[in-house]
């Protein structure tokens, strides 16, 4: 029987991260993982990165669509489409805003029996739990039914700030067993058990948010694209692309965290989508997005 662990959590909480990890490591000690991502824009810029540990015929990028509601059945088909392995385990990334509640009741409807019960590991950024405003419902809603809690950016905060953190995420669901990267235990994750919490359910369509991306020319240095980050709408919630620097062969991957800081790192080969600026969260527009681009240029 293979398992299914679908990974959930805030956007840019670090669920990419945790993905990577266990991809490789899995990998590592003989298993064959499937991986699945799920983004509103352009899905293939994150499935790309992974090809630096996974073979990319076992990745495949959804978007378009959210896998918790209008994508479920492109999801289930995807799912029970891949292929038999002696030592196989699915692994899925939902987008930040999915509904993990309506995400692991709907998935676990039609599989094909070879498939053991979905199981859902949440991400949560430990530095800015609670502290998405009107966002905080979604993201509290996203760690119901985990069996799993993984903490992330746990050097930005102080002993006491991470206790109080941890009684926070207990209080929501106190039967899931919390740890971070360093101290998970690959074999023991396919032998979770799905939770029987009770759900509140959440207005999903409230956090299905507009999203939007442009092409980006090849921009003169990093510091352009740390300009660009830096005057996007503090009100959109992520900020990610790739693009070509001048005088550079490799393109580059960029982000912005949730505390406005940018992050730029190598890109894995040529993108096939090509340059491209890709936001998600209100005040995401292409116009607003060519606006300030045309500013720097």
């Amino acid at each position: 029987m293979e398992a299914i662990i679908c990974i959930v959590g805030f956007l840019g909480a670090g669920k990419t991260t945790l993905l990577k990890h266990l991809t490789k490591k899995y990998t590592e000690i003989g298993w064959q993982p499937f991986v699945v991502l799920n983004d509103y824009e352009n899905a293939y810029i994150d499935a790309q990165q992974l090809t630096q540990e996974q073979n990319p015929t076992w990745i495949k990028a959804l978007h378009g669509s959210c896998i918790c509601c209008s994508g479920i059945q492109e999801l289930r088909e995807t799912v029970n489409r891949i292929p038999k392995r002696e030592q196989g385990i699915t692994l899925i990334e939902a987008n930040g805003t999915s509904d993990a509640c309506a995400l692991i009741e709907f998935l676990g409807v039609g599989l094909e029996p070879h498939f053991l019960p979905p199981v859902q590991i949440s991400v949560v950024d430990v530095s800015n739990w609670q502290q998405r405003g009107e966002h905080n419902e979604l993201e509290a809603n996203q760690i119901q039914v985990s069996s799993l809690i993984v903490l992330t950016h746990i050097d930005a905060v102080s002993e006491l700030e991470l206790q109080k953190a941890t009684e926070s995420i207990q209080k929501i669901n106190p039967k899931a067993a919390i740890t971070n990267m360093s101290n998970l235990d690959l074999l023991l994750l396919p032998k979770l058990k799905a939770t029987e919490n009770h759900v509140e359910k959440i207005d999903h369509l409230k956090s299905h948010w507009s999203s939007c991306s442009i092409d980006l020319p090849v921009l003169a240095s990093t510091e352009i694209i740390q300009q660009l980050c830096s005057l996007l709408p503090q009100s959109i919630l992520r900020v990610k692309g790739c693009c070509q620097l001048t005088e550079q062969e490799n393109y580059v991957y960029f982000e912005r965290k949730p505390n406005g800081t940018c992050l730029i790192r190598p890109f894995n080969g040529i993108p096939t989508t090509g340059s491209k600026l890709l936001t998600i969260g209100p005040g995401s527009n292409p116009n607003v997005l060519q606006s300030i681009l045309d500013r720097l240029y």
